[in-house]
């Protein structure tokens, strides 16, 4: 038996267990690069006796908690060590399925020695980070779920930028025309709705190629909107200037320490984002509507044939999609307070689809992947005015890059609905 065996030769890998086996590789260089760059750049310019203050409070504060004083080169080192360790563990053996588990543990580590490093020698606000984390996570995470209604359903929707573009518009018009916060907001959400039934109509009735419908959406949008901002807002400016929404804070949940200002101090768009996520997630998973839209964008002809009316599904869902999108789009102008400026979405929109990439399709992972963007935007923008020795425009293009390597990472690997992107025809 033996000799049969060994006569046999190897066993050949699978394409899985080969691409496993790369991941481990690559992985366990990022891991030890990570670390080399904590030790070289971050570390060794640092004096002994430098500290780095990291701030947990924000005011208001009814509980104080203390700040958090660290010797920075000892915790940089430290940190270094658990990246190094990681690393080292990844290339010789692995970490099996936990391996997305240690890649989250590994990034946090270098976060956190981010901010020390930032924060060495002067003090930085980590609370006040993470609240600003939240907030430019929003139209990021609002584009994902808009991403999520529609692909879960078959249909991939690459407008969600336009829709986004269209919401914050008519939501800074309307509110300024009418001073009022709620016709804003219903008539950003209509003006997304609009468009995701334009996208419907383009790719499920006449069959267009679903990227191309949505690239025509979007530059659509941009043209459109960029004309009327320049034609008509610029002269009458009292149609740009929409009410701001103050922020709501929650009674005692948001005295709670470091978590209450993050989550329980921002104004009513978080809120709706919280409740949005939950109610999409339980919608998709535990109800007879998700699971119809789940088998329409698994297998259409096998869910027609149960009786379920796949162009309905799709429309219905496209539509929703919008909708959602125009919600977050109002975030930009009335949320935020600002009048609408051209292209004012700066990308979110695409954004928004990698992080529904990242999140597997799922809402919560796509909240998660949101709030990984939301940080790499907030560390920029606090970062840029602290006067670091790194270049504004490296700092500036950091949330892209975050997401040219997250898409990079992890497409081919997560895996999107069977049924995604193809026309259904019915027979």
């Amino acid at each position: 038996m033996t000799a049969a065996v060994a006569a046999a030769g190897p066993r050949v890998l699978t394409t899985s267990e080969r691409a496993a086996r790369r991941r481990q590789r690559i992985l366990g260089v990022v891991y030890l690069v990570a670390a080399a760059v904590m030790v070289v750049y971050f570390a060794l310019p640092q004096a002994l006796d430098t500290r780095s203050r990291l701030v947990l409070n924000l005011p208001p504060v009814t509980i104080a908690v203390p700040d958090l004083i660290l010797p920075s080169a000892a915790t940089l080192y430290l940190l270094a060590m658990v990246a190094a360790f990681a690393g080292a563990i990844q290339l010789t053996r692995g970490f099996g399925a936990r391996w997305a588990l240690v890649l989250a543990l590994v990034a946090i580590v270098f976060v956190f020695a981010f901010l020390v490093w930032v924060a060495a020698g002067q003090s930085m606000n980590v609370t006040g980070l993470l609240q600003t984390s939240v907030q430019r996570a929003l139209p990021i995470v609002f584009g994902a779920l808009s991403g999520i209604l529609c692909e879960r359903a078959g249909v991939i929707n690459i407008a969600i930028e336009g829709m986004m573009l269209s919401g914050a518009f008519v939501g800074a018009v309307v509110a300024s025309a009418t001073g009022d916060v709620g016709i804003g907001v219903l008539a950003s959400v209509i003006s997304g709705g609009v468009l995701g039934g334009l996208l419907a109509l383009l790719a499920i009735r006449y069959l267009v190629d679903q990227i191309i419908a949505g690239f025509v959406i979007n530059i659509l949008v941009v043209g459109l909107t960029g004309f009327l901002a320049t034609r008509v807002l610029q002269e009458n400016q009292h149609l740009n200037t929409p009410p701001r929404l103050t922020v709501a804070p929650i009674p005692l949940l948001s005295d709670i320490p470091i978590l209450g200002p993050i989550l329980f101090r921002q104004n009513i768009f978080v809120y709706a984002l919280f409740v949005l996520v939950i109610v999409i997630f339980f919608a998709l998973y535990y109800t007879r509507w998700g699971l119809r839209v789940r088998a329409v964008g698994e297998h259409p002809k096998a869910a027609d044939t149960a009786g379920i009316n796949v162009y309905y599904v799709r429309y219905r869902n496209v539509i929703l999609g919008g909708l959602v999108a125009g919600l977050g789009g109002a975030y930009f102008t009335i949320g935020s307070g600002v009048g609408f400026e051209r292209e004012m979405t700066a990308g979110k929109g695409f954004i928004g689809l990698a992080a529904m990439i990242f999140g597997g399709w799922n809402p919560l992972g796509a909240a998660g992947a949101g709030l990984v963007f939301g940080l790499a935007d907030a560390i920029q923008a606090r970062t840029s005015i602290l006067g670091i020795p790194i270049p504004s425009e490296v700092l500036s293009s950091l949330p892209y890059v975050v997401t040219i390597i997250v898409v990079a990472g992890l497409v081919g690997r997560a895996r999107a609905p069977a049924a995604d992107g193809q026309p259904y025809r019915k027979e």
